[in-house]
């Protein structure tokens, strides 16, 4: 699939070079969450903790680039470790367009605004300081250098460099961590692996960070989504191979 993806960013290269438009064009290209580490995922997210559907680092943090003529020349080649969080793109986007993010027919349906924050500043160079200093997370928050999480943590665990292996054929990390009401709380700058606790030997942090986290969640967005439907991943098997089509 990778390899796939590969090829054909490569013909859209490829495609604006030749009509002379990639000079005015920016490429993003970032994953959404990290691998999964649960049984049968059989992704490797080393050295960090966790991975898809979970809020350690092994599943939030993640690769991601901007190619492309529009990126200013001294800026190229650069690495940026500072936050952006996937909603930040959109608000990015409507800078460049010349178009206000706000929507007024959300507002209207009592609808939250967007929590995206303009990026370009930073990825053009005029200065190298994100404007993001908090991601929320679920369960959980980042503000910071800090972390928090609450409640039950699942793939609680570390991978190695070869991974899944002889071991674990299969993958999948089982062990959980039950952080509590209280949470658990981590320095992932100093500790990216999310290795040492410091709910106890910080207390001020923790109840600083207790206090973000509650100050996100009374203004978090989770509507009904539903119930589940057995009948689309029936029809996936039995009709489309294994792939995800039209089951209404």
């Amino acid at each position: 699939m990778v390899a796939f993806l590969d090829d054909v960013v490569g013909n859209i290269t490829e495609a604006l070079e030749k009509r002379k438009l990639w000079d005015n064009t920016l490429v993003l290209v970032s994953s959404d969450n990290g691998g999964p580490e649960y049984p049968g995922g059989g992704a490797n997210n080393f050295p960090l903790r966790g991975g898809k559907l979970t809020s350690w680092q092994g599943g939030v943090r993640v690769n991601a680039f901007v190619s492309g003529g529009f990126i200013p020349a001294a800026m190229r080649g650069k690495k940026l470790e500072e936050y952006i969080a996937l909603a930040d793109w959109y608000t990015t986007f409507c800078s460049l367009a010349g178009v206000d993010p706000f929507d007024a027919r959300a507002k209207a349906a009592g609808l939250p605004p967007v929590d995206g924050l303009d990026m370009w500043p930073m990825l053009s160079g005029q200065n190298l300081t994100s404007p993001r200093t908090e991601i929320p997370l679920s369960p959980g928050l980042i503000s910071g250098d800090y972390k928090i999480l609450v409640g039950e943590n699942g793939q609680a665990g570390w991978t190695g460099v070869q991974y899944p292996n002889s071991t674990n054929p299969r993958g999948g990390i089982e062990a959980k961590v039950n952080c509590g009401d209280g949470g658990c709380l981590f320095n992932i700058k100093t500790d990216p692996e999310e290795r040492a606790d410091l709910a106890k030997t910080e207390p001020e942090v923790l109840k600083h960070m207790q206090e973000r986290l509650q100050a996100w969640e009374a203004n978090s967005f989770n509507p009904d989504r539903g119930q589940q439907w057995p009948e689309a991943c029936e029809t996936a098997i039995e009709k489309y191979g294994g792939y995800w089509g039209p089951f209404l």
